[in-house]
């Protein structure tokens, strides 16, 4: 079989997968598990066979038309260059994860025929979006992505939140959808072609007219896309959805969709420096706010969803110093942590008895209780703040190289001033990174909350995905030289100078978070420790997430060394710096005001011209009724005196014509 027929593969075997689901999921319950995950892990399996043929080496491309447009032709295409390659495989390997993890998380959910078949159309839209030559057939990936998305977020749709969340996931991101949408059709325009290759093409001989204008225009679906400063504020509350769709969204879909589509055209991008110091701007401002605003979060969920939003703005970092290498290869390496970290919240949740919003001020006892998610999770924090020999260490020491290279002017690909922005934020949130991820470690594991019944041991699909995400959790970096040729080429390996100044810098956060947590601890020991939320032992981990959902948020816990660490600073990171205050009086009152507006026009004024012609009507009709009494010899009266009046009105007529 050839390289592009199993190509073609890699995105089918899930779509026709989800939709076996949707038709059996009713009629033959049996068959959804095995629909769920063989197609997904078929996929994977074909993904690194595709991998494995391509090599690193020329791109593989392929194409049909699909039907004549009368101007750009639109293609069904295939583009596979080392990072498609490697991120096809991603996509397959954590969807797989996912949809093995689930059997277990949601094995007593009524809805889980319809969850899964969503997990696989997802999946496959992603894989369309990777694949994909050309730029029309990538944008069907990436719509589809935003509609599951919502679904999927909404999953437990009985619940407020849940609902808000969903919808508001698919505002937000349609907001950033509709000027890039509008800077496709641009790059067409200019390109004359939605072929990748082609538009790469014409980028090299100077082809594109609006070469800014078309990035900026780009610029805002990537910001949507990928949770990117300012459209980044629905991803902490898409985490109201079930843990194992938080860990696909976070890991090897949707957000990634944005980074990834950037690396495949950055080129477009790079022609122009006024977009690329754009794009580091909001890549700094993303990567400092959301970790300050992680170090203040309760939520487990939501700690690890602003730790995303901050991952994802070093890589958009990377990008913006023209490095997609590492771009790319932090994306990779953060995809195993962060599904790891996710999957393993889950687990925890479920020991726990409570969820996420409330969770880590209400946790106790749980590394002896759950040691699988103690012990993966703890390699997945680990990699996540940068410590060596960990995959994180060597993926964000990538990012910083290049901005280092660029600030000190070694790489003329963007200007230096993007350079330093990306390389000083980059370095400040390495500091808060290592901060976080130890506070949560701190007050997951090492908690004060009163210690919650023992539910049993969890389900062994749960576990066993965990173990296995820890392997390139712990061991990808290590493999970076030997996949050089997928990358580009590139010289991934750390400098002397990033690797003290990102190692030093975590070292210091969470040696000064230890310092704060154990100093707090001491004086809170004499305080007693909340009552936990319990949920019914046999319940399962779908279900106990579902049911916390109503749970009020906990009290101020004093123990909480993010609180001293922040300081006055506290009370705007815990609420995102209140950015949803100023979209709610920007965007929402005024769209509500309008609304209304519009709405007393529409009733007071114009069904007043409705209702008048309507009543006009009536009162001609109650005139006609009358005259209609049943009487012949009124008819006839009637009938001869108009009769009359004709003859006379015509006989004037006739003699003033005639005077005249």
């Amino acid at each position: 079989m050839t390289t592009t027929t199993l190509a073609v593969l890699v995105p089918l075997l899930p779509f026709l997968g989800s939709v076996a689901g949707l038709l059996l999921g009713r009629t033959a319950p049996g068959f959804v598990r095995p629909l769920a995950v063989l197609p997904t892990l078929a996929a994977a399996v074909l993904a690194a066979v595709v991998a494995a043929r391509q090599g690193g080496g020329k791109a593989i491309d392929a194409a049909t038309q699909l039907t004549p447009t009368g101007s750009v032709p639109i293609d069904l295409a295939l583009h596979i260059d080392g990072f498609a390659a490697l991120v096809a495989v991603l996509v397959g390997l954590v969807a797989t994860c996912v949809q093995i993890y689930s059997t277990g998380y949601l094995r007593e959910d009524p809805r889980y025929p319809s969850y899964a078949a969503l997990v696989s159309l997802f999946t496959s839209a992603m894989l369309l979006v990777v694949y994909s030559g050309d730029l029309m057939v990538l944008l069907v990936g990436w719509e589809i992505m935003g509609i599951c998305s919502y679904f999927l977020v909404g999953h437990y749709w009985e619940t407020p939140e849940a609902r808000a969340a969903s919808l508001k996931a698919f505002l937000v991101t349609k907001l950033g959808d509709v000027p890039f949408l509008i800077g496709l059709f641009a790059l067409a325009a200019d390109a004359g072609t939605f072929r990748i290759t082609g538009v790469l093409g014409a980028v090299a001989s100077g082809g594109l007219d609006h070469p800014t204008l078309i990035a900026l225009l780009l610029l805002a679906g990537v910001a949507g896309k990928s949770a990117q400063f300012p459209l980044h504020t629905w991803l902490p509350d898409a985490m109201a959805g079930p843990t194992p769709v938080s860990a696909l969204i976070h890991a090897a879909t949707m957000v990634a969709a944005g980074i990834y589509f950037t690396a495949r055209l950055l080129p477009v991008f790079a022609a122009s420096a006024a977009a690329l110091t754009v794009l580091a701007v909001m890549a700094a401002i993303t990567m400092v706010g959301s970790a300050l605003a992680a170090l203040a979060q309760d939520d487990i969920k939501r700690v690890l969803a602003y730790s995303t939003i901050g991952q994802l703005g070093y890589m958009a970092g990377a990008l913006a110093v023209g490095d997609r290498g590492a771009a790319v290869f932090h994306l990779l390496s953060h995809a195993a942590f962060k599904a790891l970290l996710f999957l393993a919240a889950g687990t925890v949740i479920h020991a726990a008895g409570t969820n996420s919003l409330t969770a880590m001020s209400r946790m106790s006892g749980l590394a002896k209780r759950v040691p699988d998610a103690y012990w993966t999770m703890t390699v997945a924090l680990l990699a996540l703040a940068a410590i060596p020999p960990f995959a994180g260490f060597f993926s964000k020491e990538a990012v910083l190289v290049a901005a280092e290279h660029t600030a000190l002017g070694e790489r003329t690909v963007a200007p230096a001033g993007a350079g330093w922005t990306v390389l000083v934020a980059g370095l400040l949130t390495a500091l808060l990174t290592a901060a976080y991820a130890l506070r949560l470690w701190l007050r997951t594991f090492r908690g004060r909350g009163a210690e919650a019944p023992d539910h049993g041991r969890q389900p062994i699909a749960m576990t066993t995905v965990l173990w296995v995400l820890a392997v390139p959790s712990l061991g990808f970096g290590l493999t970076v030289t030997y996949l050089d040729d997928w990358f580009d080429g590139n010289d991934l390996t750390p400098t002397l100078t990033t690797a003290v100044l990102g190692t030093g810098l975590a070292a210091a956060g969470a040696v000064i978070t230890y310092a704060a947590w154990r100093t707090l601890a001491a004086r809170t020991a004499a305080v007693p420790a909340p009552a936990p939320h319990v949920a019914h032992p046999d319940a399962d981990a779908g279900l106990v997430e579902a049911e916390a959902l109503h749970l009020p948020h906990p009290a101020e816990d004093p123990a909480d060394p993010g609180r001293a660490l922040l300081g006055p600073l506290h009370g705007p990171a815990a609420d995102g710096f209140h950015l949803d205050a100023v979209y709610r009086a920007a965007f929402v009152r005024p769209v509500l005001a309008a609304a209304s507006l519009v709405r007393f026009l529409d009733r007071e004024v114009v069904d007043t011209y409705v209702r008048a012609a309507g009543n006009s009507a009536k009162g001609l009709g109650r005139l006609v009724r009358r005259a209609q009494t049943g009487n012949v010899q009124t008819y006839l009266s009637a009938l001869l005196a108009g009769s009359v009046v004709l003859v006379i009105a015509a006989v004037a007529l006739a003699n003033a014509v005639a005077g005249a």
